[in-house]
Order: C-alpha cells, then sequence, then structure tokens
C-alpha cells in the first residue's frame, strides 16, 4: 500500500474526520494527550504543503457531562443542549492544541442544507476557501444545536464526505474505532480484512455492520456511504484506527488501514458535475476578448460580459455564449441575475459603487466553470 500511503503524504488538501470515541474519554472528558499528538500530525502535514481540514465530533459527548445528562440514547432537545454545551470546549481544546504549533483554529458549524443548497453551498466553500488561504485549520462540525431530523446528516462520516467534494480535496481519513473494514463483524469467525476497495460495489455494502463505540451515531454503514461520495468525487479514501496516538503518522509509516480507490481527480469530478446540469438557469452572452480568456483557462469578470437573459439565483448554472451564439462555457453564477445584468461590462472596482456591496469580483470563477463548445438552439 505505499502507493496509497503516498496519496496521504502528496495530498494538496486533505480532510481528517475524527470520531467522538476519538476525542472523548468514557467518563466525558477530552483526550488532551491524544489531540495534541493529532495536532503535531496536522503540523507535520502543513509543512508539507498540505491544507488540512478537520470535520470533528465530539461536543455531544463532551456537554452531556457538563449538563449531568445520562448515559444512553438522549431525546433531541438534550442532544442539542448537549451540543451547545460541549461545543465551546471542543473548540477551546482544537484551538489551544494547533496554537502550540503557531496554527489557528477556526470554527466552522454545518448543517445537510449547507452543503446541498446552492446558495449556501458557494457561500461554505467561499468561506473555507478563505480560511485555507489564510493558513487557518477549519474546525467542522455538524450544527447539532438547531439541526433537526430533516435538515441533519446524522454522522461526520457523511458530512465530511461533502465537505471533501465540496472542497476538491485529494484524500479523505476516517479515524475510527475499528483499524478497516472486514468482511464480518471484527473478531467474529471468519472475519477478514480487506486492504483495498477499488469500488464500493454491493458485496461491500453487505460487510458494513453498527457502531462499536456506542458513543458515536456512525458505524461502517455510514464510512461506506462516505467512501462512495468521496471516491465519486475524486478523493481517495482511508479508514484506519485512531485509537493510538499520532495517527496521521501511523498511516504514513504503513499502519493496517483499508484504503478506498479514488475514481478521477477532484477538479474533473467537479467539472463534470457542472457540465451536467441538465438546463441552464439563464446566458451569459460574452465578447471576444472573454471567450478568448475563458479559452486560457480564466475566470469570467464582469468587463467582458455584453448583456445576460433568464432568471436565476447566486449559485445557480449558466450558460456563457459568444455573441454568435455559440455556448462555450457552464459555470456557477457569483451573482443573482439583477445585479449580474447591473455590472454587466463594467470592471470590478466598480462593483461596490453600482451595488453598494462589496463581493467577487468574477462573474463565474474558474474553479466554478468548464467549457463546452456547445452550438446555442
Amino acid at each position: 500500500m505505499a502507493a496509497l500511503t503516498g496519496n496521504l503524504a502528496s495530498a494538496t488538501r486533505l480532510v481528517v474526520k475524527i470520531g467522538s470515541a476519538m476525542l472523548v474519554n468514557p467518563d466525558g472528558s477530552l483526550r488532551e494527550g491524544w489531540l495534541e499528538g493529532l495536532a503535531l500530525d496536522i503540523a507535520e502535514a502543513r509543512a508539507r504543503g498540505t491544507q488540512v481540514i478537520v470535520v470533528s465530533s465530539g461536543a455531544i459527548a463532551l456537554g452531556r457531562r457538563r449538563l449531568g445528562l445520562p448515559k444512553g440514547k438522549l431525546k433531541l432537545e438534550q442532544s442539542q443542549a448537549a451540543a451547545a454545551v460541549g461545543q465551546i470546549a471542543l473548540a477551546q481544546g482544537w484551538q489551544q492544541a494547533l496554537a502550540a504549533h503557531g496554527l489557528v483554529a477556526a470554527q466552522v458549524l454545518l448543517t445537510l442544507t449547507d452543503t446541498e443548497e446552492r446558495r449556501r453551498y458557494l457561500n461554505a466553500r467561499a468561506t473555507l476557501n478563505t480560511l485555507l488561504d489564510r493558513g487557518a485549520v477549519p474546525v467542522i462540525n455538524e450544527n447539532d444545536t438547531v439541526a433537526t431530523s430533516e435538515i441533519r446528516y446524522g454522522d461526520n462520516d457523511r458530512l465530511a464526505a461533502r465537505v471533501s467534494s465540496m472542497m476538491s480535496a485529494s484524500c479523505l481519513v476516517l479515524l475510527s474505532d475499528v483499524d478497516g473494514l472486514y468482511t464480518a463483524p471484527p473478531g467474529s469467525p471468519g472475519a477478514e480484512f480487506i486492504e483495498l476497495v477499488e469500488e464500493v460495489t454491493g458485496d461491500i455494502v453487505s460487510m458494513a455492520g453498527a457502531p462499536v463505540s456506542g458513543m458515536g451515531s456512525g458505524g461502517m454503514v455510514t464510512k461506506i456511504e462516505a467512501a462512495r461520495i468521496a471516491t465519486g468525487a475524486g478523493a481517495s479514501m482511508v479508514i484506519t484506527s485512531g485509537h493510538e496516538d499520532r495517527p496521521l503518522s501511523r498511516v504514513l509509516s504503513g499502519a493496517r488501514a483499508t484504503w478506498f480507490i479514488a475514481h478521477g481527480n477532484p477538479a474533473t469530478a467537479r467539472k463534470r458535475w457542472i457540465a451536467g446540469s441538465l438546463e441552464p438557469a439563464g446566458h451569459i452572452i460574452v465578447d471576444d476578448g472573454a471567450a478568448g480568456a475563458l479559452m486560457k483557462g480564466r475566470s469570467l469578470l464582469p468587463a467582458g460580459v455584453k448583456r445576460v437573459s433568464g432568471s436565476f439565483s447566486r449559485g445557480d448554472t449558466v450558460a456563457i455564449v459568444t455573441e454568435a451564439g455559440v455556448e462555450i462555457a457552464r459555470g456557477l453564477i457569483a451573482w443573482d441575475a439583477a445585479d449580474a445584468a447591473t455590472i454587466a461590462g463594467r470592471k470590478s472596482s466598480d462593483i461596490e459603487k453600482l451595488l453598494g456591496l462589496t463581493g467577487r469580483d468574477e462573474m463565474v470563477h474558474r474553479d466554478d466553470l468548464v467549457m463546452t463548445g456547445k452550438e446555442r438552439t
């Protein structure tokens, strides 16, 4: 698995998911020594040039102790109250651990809607990109305090996979109760360890079992679903034990783990998703200069836009069309239709004066754009 271990060592953007059982002792206290070791792993990854995003469970487990809540399954309102208290302790723990290595922790709370609804998706991604560009380490958790059952992920495995997809990560690490995927529950007769999964098939799904620790809300079922999401978005994924100190270093040293093979690369997967939009919400007509810039891989700036058509909102897919009527690209628009029409043909420096607010300089950022070359009908 040396080649796959290299995926972790050379990752440009890494998402690491930590379960409650990794961070919280059975008595509800934070595993400070373990967290300090992981913070050192993150600092070393940063020194290699890897941007790191953390998806961290533990708020409810920490908060229930402080509120004196009983063991066992909590009611929704009890879980939300525990999350409100525990999230403060969790953020403080991460801040202290990362600060010891000169790193800044940034707390980000997400719900299902934030990664599924286009406008909120773009806002979340822009915020996370800004944090990473400024050298911070985003520490993400589900917003359990306000999320109801209808808008919850219910586990951080799938949340981590969605974040991996949204942020075009090249590798996702799930630190688990177990050291990987087995053909049957670990320890049971005939259970065999699986080192490599090239594709998430029905047979792989059938091997998943129930949670081991009882502290978290996920299990191998959610990890397999996370693998389907992450690998489909172009990220490799690894499941390994997180109980030991320095878990990322252990993976790099060849510790037992199950690797899931990525399909394509993050940029290609994202472009494929944009290009696959069935019907654009509007059209952006551009001049020859802008069309040429797009062909060279640049973003679409307002100055190159002749006019806009259609009724669309920020985050919708639009077709980019030449004045001759040829669709050359599709992308996610950074402005609502009315604002886009107002700034069309103007310099980015004029946006604040025209709209009375600051926003993105681009009409469509190159990361949100794919060339298509279709004839408009």
